[in-house]
Formats: C-alpha cells, structure tokens, sequence
C-alpha cells in the first residue's frame, strides 16, 4: 500500500476524532489549520493505542484486553514509525508524518505505552500516587507531545499540560469506574476500596453503587488540582491553541462536575456533555485566547506529581 498523501492523513484523521471523542473534536475545530492537523494526527494514533489494548473501535464496544504480543507489534510498529519507516496502517503513517516535523521524544513513546503494558498486565493501583502515575502515562504523556506540537517547549509549561492529561484521565476513570470493573479492570487505589469494604466485582453491581459514590466523587476532587494547574499554562500558548485547550479543558471538567450533581446514579450509564454545553464553553473560554501572553508563572505546583520524561 502507497503511503497516505497529506491530503488523505488530514481527512481521515478528522474523521477518526470525530467520530472517536465529540469533546476533543469540537476543540480541534478552534485551533488553525495547520495545527489542527497536526493535533488530529496524533489523537488517531493514540486513539489506535487505545482500540488496540481494549479491543474496541474508537472507543466503542465492550473492553477485550490485547494480549501481549499485540501490544509489542504496537511497539514495534509506532517506534518504526517515530524513526520514519512506518507500516502501512493509517495511525503509524500520522506518527511519522508528525516525527518527520516535530521533536517528538522517544522517551514520551515509550511512557505512554507503558500504560497500555499495565492494562495486558492485569495491573491494578494499590494507592493514589499509583493511580496518578498511570494517568500520567495513558493521558499526560499525551498533553506534553501535543505541547510539542504547539511550540512548547519550556518545562514549566510542559508541566502544566501533562497536568491537564492526568485530569482527564482522573475524570475518565470516574466516569467509567462501573465499566471497567465489567472488565475486570480498577483505577481506584486498592487501599480506598480496603476502607470502603468494596472489590471489584462490587463496583459493576447497581447495589453498590451508594457506597462506591463517595470515592468517585473523591477521585473528582483528586483532579481539580490537576485542571487548575493547567489552566495556569494556556497564556503560554498561541492564542487560538490557547482557546482550544481551554475549551477542552472545561468541557471536560463538566463531566466530572455533573457525576458529582447526578449522584450514585450515574454510574450505571455514561456521563456526556450535552452539544449546548460545549458550544457554551466555547463561547466562555475566548477570553483565555484574548489574554495577555506570558512564558512563565511562578504559581506552584509543587504538591504535584512530575513527570520524568521532561525533569
């Protein structure tokens, strides 16, 4: 097979976030061209990452984990593709593409795979710092390449955008807290669960979801910290990246807000924003795009995890 043409990479990778996240895809739309490409090209090989190790199609269907074979042609193949020989499947070309162009850390890569051996591994986290160290490799590896690709490169702001992955990965695992358990999975720290007399196989069950409430809306609070830091970081963008990240950055964080107003209730259905809502945020978050440039903050981060990668 011919490699992609540029024309074709753009079309079917706006295709792939469109269809593979609402959220993400109205935020693209609010970058400018060329840098839209690019986000659209890396979220269709991170979101081929995910399909892979979950046996799912963008997003979509019930968690079948990948065995480890699989997962170490996925190695093989994105790491071909980040030294420019890729294969011939459309996410390994978008990579190359991007490499060809862009500082892309190998080290990032191999971080953000790291995740995925986690989840064939059967891994569960014991505490907090362990849940938080596996939303930065699924999730915060991926807010520091995209940086990348909007000209980041100061550690202070790379910081702040892998804070913005690790919220969303925190706001996803308590979105999906009652589907994953379905799977056998858990992102919950082991040691909460001990204190709420909860185990896996609870976490699926309606019965208990009165009781597994309490540490969802915990792990809600954990974000927080983790979106205001990254908010922090959006005057360090170009304004339009700025206004992008901003709105993805909020409708995200409403998800988890209305698991919080919803109650026990939402766990046995997936939370969504509403198309009302997120075109209100993109309304709302113009003024992070108006606002005054700056390269650096000295607004602390301290009780932050840190990601090495980038130290």
């Amino acid at each position: 097979m011919a490699a992609f043409t540029p024309d074709q990479l753009e079309q079917q990778a706006a295709d792939v976030i469109e269809r593979g996240s609402r959220s993400f895809a109205v935020a693209t739309r609010l970058f400018k061209r060329p840098m839209r490409r690019d986000v659209m090209l890396l979220y269709t090989w991170c979101r081929h990452c995910d399909d892979l190790v979950d046996g799912q199609q963008l997003g979509q269907g019930a968690i079948k984990t990948a065995s480890s074979q699989a997962l170490e042609q996925l190695r093989g193949e994105s790491l071909a593709a980040l030294d420019g020989n890729p294969s011939d499947p459309l996410p390994f070309q978008a990579l190359a593409d991007l490499s060809r162009r862009h500082p892309i850390k190998r080290a990032l890569i191999d971080a953000h795979l790291r995740g995925f051996e986690l989840d064939v591994a059967g891994w569960q986290p014991q505490t907090l710092a362990d849940t938080v160290q596996y939303c930065y490799h699924s999730a915060g590896t991926v807010g520091i390449m995209m940086a990348s690709l909007m000209g980041v490169r100061d550690t202070t702001t790379l910081y702040r955008a892998s804070d913005l992955g690790i919220a969303f990965q925190l706001t996803n695992i308590a979105r999906d807290v009652a589907e994953d358990a379905a799977a056998g999975r858990s992102y919950l720290p082991h040691d909460w669960l001990i204190a709420a007399r909860l185990d896996i196989a609870d976490l699926a069950n309606p019965a208990r979801h009165e009781q597994l409430f309490p540490l969802v809306r915990r792990l809600i609070d954990e974000a927080e910290p983790y979106y205001q830091s990254a908010a922090v970081g959006l005057r360090a963008l170009p304004r339009r990246a700025a206004w992008a990240v901003a709105t993805a950055r909020a409708v995200y964080r409403d998800i988890g807000h209305q698991l919080v107003r919803r109650g026990p209730d939402a766990l046995s259905e997936r939370t969504f924003t509403r198309p009302s809502q997120k075109a209100w945020r993109v309304l709302v978050t113009l003024p992070d795009a108006l606002a005054p440039r700056r390269t650096h903050t000295a607004t602390s981060r301290s009780e932050l995890w840190t990601p090495p990668e980038i130290a």
